[in-house]
């Protein structure tokens, strides 16, 4: 199965930024579609950013205008560069993959997380 690890979160103060690192491993079929999620405790799981291999990206609204994805094919490897950050920022941050091309929907491969902390 495929497997995705992040990397890259820790506490940070408001404003501050963090670059969000996701790996995948263990494909047997091309992985077409990386994304990011995140949940906060207490609360359903959001979508964030998500690119293809051919870097089509979507950034959600929430975010769009301090948040950035990016990818590296040959690395397998999807980042989320988050800047200004607020504290409803804070939550755990989901790597999420597909093979289809589909910025849309969810894909069925999930990251372990990495947590995101906010403080004042």
């Amino acid at each position: 199965q495929v497997q995705l690890v992040e990397s890259g979160g820790g506490l940070v103060q408001a404003g501050g930024s963090l670059r969000l690192s996701c790996v995948a491993s263990g494909m047997r079929f091309a992985i077409n579609t990386m994304a990011w999620y995140r949940q906060a405790p207490g609360e359903q799981r959001e979508f964030v950013a998500a690119i293809t291999s051919g870097g089509r990206w979507n950034i959600a609204d929430s975010v769009k205008d301090r948040f950035d994805i990016s990818k590296d094919n040959a690395k397998n490897t999807v980042y989320l560069q988050m800047n200004s950050l607020k504290l409803g920022d804070t939550a755990v941050y989901y790597c999420n993959a597909d093979e289809d091309y589909d910025l849309d929907n969810v894909g069925d491969y999930w990251g372990q997380g990495t947590q995101v902390t906010v403080s004042s």
